[in-house]
């Protein structure tokens, strides 16, 4: 079956490998990145299969026209995938407020300006997908990335949110956390001035293991974008779909730990409820 895709953040890491698998086996994609130029080479192998277009993620206004304009040119779109994203790598005092508002806008306020964009759109012709790409940062946590997990927790909850709301429509949306993985993404990342205080801790420890090569990047990227087509090519709509060992692994032990935090609080939970709706013994 061909399907039409409308995939953000093209120009490089999953968005250009998704872009690529799905031309090479024949469906269509709506690319949108900042660089249109980068997809010259695509375009001239694959002509009107691809459809190409300049997007900020960050400038609303523009996100609408486009989002319009792919609907109408293509007709309908079958899968939308929020990929693009911006990440620094800092620790909480070394950010510049620019850097924090990128990360902000990018990542989170963008990924809403997509799905809010599409959505009348995927109402209208009563089914479509979304996937939000998020990381395995988005349940877990790492010294250095505290400003990118913001947004990244931010838009899994927005996500499990709006998952329900929508699902009424015939749109199912499943977040797609990637783990450490060779994109060009970490060479990509901002950061600023290192300061002693913190490069004598768990800041600098990171920092030193991503320097040494110590902090494998265990996953492929190319598995981790064919597995994204195998989830609709199923049918099957998860919330969150985990990619790679590392996500597996210390997303669960988050989880495993946070849960007994929560479960060690039952008791003072369960004290600050209403005398009137105690239950009686």
């Amino acid at each position: 079956m061909t399907r039409t895709w409308f995939i953000t953040g093209t120009s490089s890491g999953f968005g250009r490998l998704l872009t690529e698998q799905l031309l090479d086996r024949g469906d269509r994609v709506a690319a949108t990145l900042r660089t249109p130029e980068a997809l010259d080479g695509l375009r001239a192998e694959h002509g009107d299969r691809l459809w190409v277009a300049r997007m900020d993620v960050t400038d609303t206004g523009e996100v609408r026209k486009v989002v319009d304009r792919a609907f109408t040119d293509l007709g309908s779109i079958d899968v939308v995938v929020n990929n693009a994203g911006f990440g620094v790598f800092s620790a909480v005092e070394e950010a510049t407020d620019e850097q924090i508002r990128a990360v902000v806008d990018t990542n989170l306020l963008g990924s809403i300006h997509v799905v809010r964009a599409v959505l009348p759109h995927l109402r209208a012709q009563g089914h479509g997908r979304i996937l939000q790409v998020s990381t395995a940062g988005g349940q877990t946590t790492y010294p250095n990335f505290s400003y990118y997990h913001a947004s990244k927790w931010g838009i899994e909850g927005f996500c499990e949110t709006v998952a329900q709301e929508i699902a009424p429509f015939g749109i199912g949306l499943t977040i797609v956390q990637p783990g450490a993985t060779h994109t060009g993404f970490g060479g990509a990342l901002a950061s600023g001035p290192v300061m002693p205080e913190y490069d004598a801790g768990p800041a600098g420890d990171v920092r030193r293991s991503l320097a040494d090569g110590s902090f494998v990047l265990v996953n492929s990227p190319e598995k981790i974008s064919g597995a994204m087509i195998d989830l609709i090519d199923s049918g099957e709509v998860p919330l969150r779909l985990p990619l790679g060992s590392d996500t597996y692994h210390h997303v669960r032990q988050s989880l495993v730990a946070r849960l007994a935090e929560h479960d060690a609080g039952r008791e003072v939970a369960l004290s600050v409820v209403r005398d009137d709706l105690v239950p009686s013994e």
